[in-house]
């Protein structure tokens, strides 16, 4: 059993409990917690000094903190977190980030599940959520061939499919007109050899749906920041085939400010070079960078990348940390992420936000994909709400 780990997380959550000001919105849900867990500081300092630990006080106490003069800092958060059903995950989010993503909200099968029939009252909550801790929202996403509503893939012309991604644009991202940051206006638009992909939305209105999609986008919200978004483009012939994307948009005359690389990555496996000169092309385009779904996958699978539609069978040879996960594979993960946050610092100039795709690895998406039940732990905090060795590695980053 590791001690520290166990302890020294609410050390780092609530030492900055003290410093609330009166009026910070926070401040009362914190003032709270902070009376609440008093009594598992001071454990956690009877602890550290019953096992002589050398506690090394970080050089910031959180993300949010650490990151502030570089680039913003967030997170996918669902509809129950949004609802602050439970104060350790809120107490995480409102210390930690600063800017947060739909999960799953404001992707169109939530939005508009029927024809012109929509709901907005969990992407609403989302808003307001976004206000009462002061985050920038990136919206996610407006044209994705995934989790679209049923009514689309039977639409059966392209003048009805058209009618459906205007009035869906003009509706939604009107609606959060100067509430959201940025749009993810179009979502893995790509083939892993740079060819766009054959989605209902290409193969009823052909390549220059993308284009019309930010176009559409540039009228409903105008001011907001307009992202291409997608998985492995930061590998040199999926990078190829977004700039042909990105200089599409741009000879149209159309406005796109953004690309997301979304860093769906593997242990071990970090492609540095290739993230590191994917940040410089599409800089060198004019374009802001973001990553957009940032997590490190521990656990074994025959291939790469995030295709949704992609699956593995089970086994139990593929989800070997049931329990927990070993020491050394936690160092790894520490030193993963420490190499791709030295990398975002030093390109900080060209790097406007890094995403994680999850608050904990409870959360994670990996969890259930490609093979379900798995016990994944992918991101900087773990099931029970606390610190990772990786969130140490990655505050302490230079």
């Amino acid at each position: 059993m590791v001690i520290w780990q166990a302890e020294r997380p609410l050390y780092l959550l609530f030492i900055n409990c003290s410093n609330n000001k009166p009026g910070n919105p926070t401040t009362p849900m914190l003032n709270h917690l902070n009376r609440s867990f008093a009594v598992y500081i001071f454990s956690y300092l009877l602890v550290s000094a019953v096992h002589g630990q050398q506690q090394r006080a970080p050089s910031a106490h959180t993300l949010r903190d650490r990151f502030r003069d570089d680039f913003m800092i967030g997170t996918a958060v669902n509809a129950r977190q949004v609802q602050e059903r439970i104060p350790m995950e809120t107490q995480l989010l409102a210390t930690q980030f600063n800017a947060i993503t739909p999960e799953n909200v404001m992707k169109a099968q939530s939005l508009q599940p029927r024809w012109n029939s929509f709901n907005f009252e969990q992407a609403d909550q989302l808003i307001e959520f976004s206000k009462k801790y002061h985050m920038n929202v990136n919206a996610h996403t407006l044209i994705w061939h995934s989790q679209l509503p049923r009514f689309v893939r039977s639409l059966q012309t392209a003048d009805s499919l058209k009618l459906f991604m205007s009035n869906h644009i003009n509706t939604v991202a009107g609606r959060y007109y100067g509430k959201v940051q940025s749009w993810d206006v179009v979502n893995e638009a790509l083939n892993e050899d740079g060819t766009l992909r054959k989605s209902v939305f290409y193969d009823k209105l052909g390549e220059n749906y993308i284009i019309e999609a930010f176009r559409l986008a540039q009228a409903a919200t105008p001011g907001t920041d307009l992202y291409y978004n997608d998985y492995n483009n930061e590998k040199p012939a999926k990078r190829a085939g977004c700039i042909e994307i990105i200089k599409k948009i741009q000879a149209a005359g159309v406005k796109i400010d953004g690309v997301g690389i979304q860093g769906h990555w593997h242990l071990g496996q970090l492609p540095i070079k290739d993230i590191e000169e994917s940040i410089l092309q599409y800089a060198a385009l004019g374009l802001k960078v973001a990553i957009t779904e940032l997590d490190i996958e521990v656990l074994k699978r025959n291939f790469q990348g995030a295709e949704i539609s992609q699956r593995m069978n089970s086994d139990p040879s593929l989800d070997p940390y049931k329990e927990s996960l070993p020491d050394s594979i936690q160092q790894r993960l520490a030193e993963d992420y420490d190499a791709l946050f030295k990398l975002f610092v030093k390109h900080k100039d060209k790097i406007a936000r890094v995403t994680f795709w999850g608050v904990h690895d409870g959360q994670s998406w990996l969890n259930g994909w490609p093979v379900a039940g798995r016990t994944n732990y992918p991101l900087l905090f773990d099931r029970q709400y606390r610190p990772k060795p990786a969130f140490y590695k990655v505050i302490d980053s230079e």
